[in-house]
């Protein structure tokens, strides 16, 4: 089967906790699009309340039921919505895929006062001061949800470190008394445990076994299907194969999951992904690297090597492509914009291609009005395609330029794919088992190629994407798609 994602949220939504509703309405045109994973973001209470994209996580047992941070729902709508719209993504076919953000928790009840040393930002091994007193925000005792659901609550023995003392009003860098940051980390910065907030401590039994509890609660309480795990290059990686084999031990199916370890070094994914015993898939970011320089390059980028050095290519069964997400789009922390000319040529890299899973970012799928960027074009189209005409096994490709290359995809409803970075270009295929006498262009119907035994010459203009399927099918996904 064709898997594709989308990733159904995007930094700047309205603050109008509608969105749960949105998906609600929609999730009957995505599955008829193609889609069959939904990602949506983190559903709990964060510390900015209304306002929180879901990573300033305050309480993971509030999804929108407790009146915390000065508001009942989350940006994205009430606990009984959220329930609603997985229920109707599930009668819809659709998976919903769950963003977990377990290291840090922002937005504490209470301060503590305890001893901790000021730990330099350049290297995270080194201390900058002796053991202090400092005065920290870390008791975390969820008053408005009265113990619902979960009696535990969170001290300063729950974290490693944090980053702001009360006591003199600095942001510093603290790490806790008789505590270390893990080892089993990214080594970004001597040590990347840390990112903001209060940083967990994945090496107290008692924490563990309640992010053990919470997984199975949340899981059985919503339906899920899977899980987005963030931030993992800061999260110990001895952690995440347990969490994940005792999330799947009593659910029917293999839930799926992706891990988030932001980094282009092919070759610290390709470890990491053996510390956790390929218990989780990646997402590809060097391929989106590769796509973000190809698009700012034009014609000076090499198309051939596109792939090289990626996980698509080298893991390709543990490799979940992408071409942006909510920290790469523009005004972002990660801010690394696919160009939008570039937008056609790396969706149809990655969908309509062999990747196991691609995601599609929901900035492209609808737009994203505060950054100007309209919906990426036929981009429905290829996720259609995918679903319905692509056979992943029978791929013929043509890397063979630099700046016009493609792909044929063969099978009793061919595909062909030809793009160019520079001056127009074309590939000849000869499509042996089809049946087919006639090719369209789904970019352009005036572009038509008529095949000679089987033998076509296809063609694209300059720095464009040209995507031909059969005539026949190209009359099915206008019908299907009532275009």
């Amino acid at each position: 089967m064709n898997h594709t994602l989308l990733q159904y949220f995007e930094w700047y939504l309205p603050e109008d906790a509608g969105h749960w509703k949105r998906l609600i309405q929609e999730s009957l045109t995505l599955a008829q699009i193609g889609y069959d994973r939904i990602w949506l973001p983190p559903a709990y209470k964060g510390q900015g309340g209304l306002n929180d994209v879901g990573y300033g996580v305050y309480d993971m047992y509030d999804l929108g039921e407790f009146d915390q941070k000065g508001t009942i729902p989350t940006k994205y709508g009430t606990k009984d919505e959220y329930l609603k719209a997985i229920q109707t993504a599930h009668e819809n076919h659709l998976e919903i895929i769950a963003d977990i953000v377990f290291n840090h928790r922002m937005g504490a009840d209470g301060k503590e006062t305890i001893k901790a040393k000021e730990i330099s930002w350049a290297d995270r091994d080194e201390a900058i001061s002796d053991e202090e007193e400092v005065e920290v925000w870390t008791r975390f005792t969820f008053p408005g949800r009265k113990g619902k659901y979960s009696d535990f609550t969170w001290d300063w023995s729950c974290f490693t470190g944090t980053d702001y003392d009360a006591r003199t009003k600095k942001t510093k860098l603290l790490e806790f008394y008789h505590k270390k940051w893990a080892e089993n980390v990214s080594q970004e910065n001597g040590n990347f445990d840390y990112i903001m907030g209060d940083d967990v401590d994945f090496s107290n039994p008692r924490v563990v076994e309640e992010l053990y509890r919470w997984g199975i609660w949340y899981r059985d309480f919503t339906g899920i299907d899977g899980y987005r795990l963030d931030a993992v290059k800061s999260i110990d990686a001895g952690f995440f194969p347990g969490w994940l084999n005792a999330m799947r031990q009593e659910s029917q199916d293999n839930l799926f999951a992706v891990g988030e370890y932001w980094s282009g070094n092919i070759e610290e994914l390709k470890a990491y992904l053996v510390k956790v015993s390929y218990s989780m898939l990646l997402f590809d970011v060097p391929l989106h690297f590769h796509l973000y320089d190809a698009s700012r390059s034009y014609d000076r980028y090499d198309m051939s090597k596109i792939l090289d050095g990626t996980l698509t290519k080298e893991e390709p069964q543990s490799a979940v492509a992408f071409v942006d997400n909510h920290d790469t789009q523009p005004g972002q922390a990660l801010q690394s914009w696919v160009e939008d000319w570039f937008k056609v040529h790396a969706y149809a890299l990655i969908l309509l291609r062999d990747c196991v899973c691609p995601c599609v970012f929901y900035g492209d799928h609808a737009g994203i009005p505060r950054n100007g960027k309209t919906k990426v074009p036929f981009l429905n189209e290829m996720v259609w395609i995918r679903k319905h005409l692509l056979d992943p096994d029978m791929i013929e490709d043509r890397f063979d330029d630099p700046h016009c290359v493609g792909w044929y995809v063969q099978g009793k409803h061919p595909v062909v794919v030809v793009m160019t970075n520079g001056w127009a270009g074309s590939k000849e295929f000869t499509l042996e088992e089809s049946q087919c006498e006639t090719m369209v262009d789904i970019t352009d119907s005036s572009r038509v190629v008529y095949l000679d035994k089987g033998l076509g010459k296809f063609l694209c203009q300059d720095g464009k994407c040209s995507i031909y399927i059969n005539e026949e099918d190209y009359k099915w996904m206008k019908e299907d798609l009532e275009i």
